[in-house]
C-alpha cells in the first residue's frame, strides 16, 4: 500500500515515516525542502506553507492512506493579533483542503493527529476525558483541531473516505523538544527543583506507542472498526510530576533532588509571575481514557514509560557527546 505523510519532517512525523517504510509501506513525504534525511526509496514531494492553498494531486496519485501529522503548534502566551486565524489557516483550512483532494484522489483512510486540547486542558483526579466527551475548546489552537475533526468526519459521511482521529496528550521519547527537553537537562545536571510534592496525575504518550497506534490505524484492512472513530491515546501509565522527574532521574541513572516545596505557593508565585499556564501543566491533572484503543481494536503498546524514558536519556546522552 502506498502513503502519504506530512509533517515528516517533525518529531512525530519522521518517526512515522521511518517505521512505516521498515513496515513495508510505499512512502510518499510532503517536505518544504528536499532533505537527505530520507533513502532515496522515501519519495519526497516538495510544498509550499500550509497556509497557502496547495495542489495535491500529484502527491497523491496511487496512494491508499494519508497521514497527516502536519499542523501549526500551539504556542503558549501566543502574541499574534488574531491566533485563531492563524491556527485555522493551517489546521483546519489546509486539513480539510487536503482530505478532499484525498477523497477525490481515491484515497481509502485519511488519519488526522489531532489534541486532547480538543477534550480541554485540565481534568479532575481520576475523571479522564474521554473520545466522546462533549466540549467545544476555546483555546484557539484546540477550537482549530476541532473545526478540521469536524470537516473530516462530514467529509467521511459525504465520500465514504475513512478517518480515523487519533488526540495524544503529550508525546515524548528521544529528540522530544520544549518543556520536556528543559526537564530531561535540569535532571542529566542533578540541578535540586522544588518539585517533591506534587500529587498530581498525568497522561502521557511515548513516541514508539503512539507511532504504532498510528501506523496500526493506518491499514483499513487490519482495523475496519477504526473508520470514522476518535480515539485517546496514551502508555495506561498516568504519574504524578514528581514520580515523573523522578523516572526521568532513575533513567539517567541518577537520584532525583525534588524538594518537598507546597504547591499552593509554587502555584502563587507562578501566577505572579505571569506563568499561570506552566503552573497548569506542572501541577495540574490531565488524564485520558485509551480503553477505546485497546477494547475496539485491540492494540496495546508496545514500550514502557520507563523503557522510553531509558531510551529518551540515551540519546540525549549521546547527541551531548558531539
Amino acid at each position: 500500500m502506498k502513503m502519504l505523510i506530512t509533517g515528516a519532517t517533525g518529531f512525530v512525523g519522521k518517526a512515522v515515516c521511518f517505521e512505516s517504510h521498515d513496515a513495508g509501506y510505499e512512502v510518499i513525504v510532503a517536505v518544504r525542502e528536499c532533505t537527505q534525511v530520507f533513502s532515496e526509496k522515501i519519495e519526497q514531494f516538495k510544498i509550499v506553507d500550509l497556509s497557502q492553498e496547495i495542489n495535491w494531486r500529484n502527491a497523491l496519485q496511487g496512494v491508499d492512506i494519508v497521514i497527516h501529522v502536519a499542523a501549526r503548534a500551539h504556542v503558549m502566551n501566543d502574541v499574534a493579533i488574531e491566533p485563531l486565524a492563524g491556527f485555522r489557516k493551517v489546521n483546519t483550512l489546509a486539513t480539510l483542503c487536503l482530505a478532499r483532494q484525498a477523497a477525490e484522489s481515491g484515497v481509502k483512510r485519511f488519519v488526522f493527529i489531532s489534541s486532547i486540547k480538543v477534550n480541554g486542558e485540565m481534568t479532575l483526579v481520576d475523571q479522564p476525558f474521554k473520545p466522546n466527551d462533549n466540549h467545544i475548546p476555546t483555546d484557539p489552537y484546540g477550537l482549530s483541531k476541532y473545526e478540521a475533526e469536524q470537516g473530516l468526519l462530514t467529509i467521511a459521511k459525504e465520500t465514504g473516505m475513512e478517518v480515523v482521529i487519533i488526540r495524544p496528550p503529550l508525546v515524548y521519547g528521544p529528540g522530544v523538544k520544549a518543556n520536556f527537553s528543559s526537564m530531561i537537562k535540569w535532571m542529566n545536571k542533578g540541578i535540586p527543583l522544588p518539585f517533591g510534592a506534587i500529587h498530581n496525575k498525568r497522561s502521557l504518550v511515548a513516541l514508539d506507542n503512539l507511532v504504532s497506534f498510528i501506523i496500526y490505524c493506518a491499514d483499513y484492512t487490519k482495523t475496519p472498526q477504526a473508520a470514522n472513530q476518535v480515539f485517546l491515546i496514551s502508555d495506561g501509565e498516568d504519574v504524578s510530576t514528581t514520580e515523573l522527574l523522578q523516572k526521568v532521574a532513575k533513567a539517567f541513572g541518577k537520584k532525583s533532588l525534588l524538594l518537598p516545596v507546597p504547591v499552593n505557593l509554587m502555584t502563587l508565585a507562578a501566577k505572579l509571575l505571569g506563568k499561570g499556564d506552566i503552573a497548569n501543566r506542572l501541577f495540574g491533572s490531565l488524564q485520558v481514557d485509551s480503553s477505546k484503543a485497546r477494547e475496539l481494536l485491540g492494540w496495546e503498546p508496545v514500550i514502557t514509560m520507563d523503557e522510553q524514558l531509558k531510551k529518551t536519556a540515551d540519546a540525549f546522552l549521546d547527541k551531548s557527546r558531539f
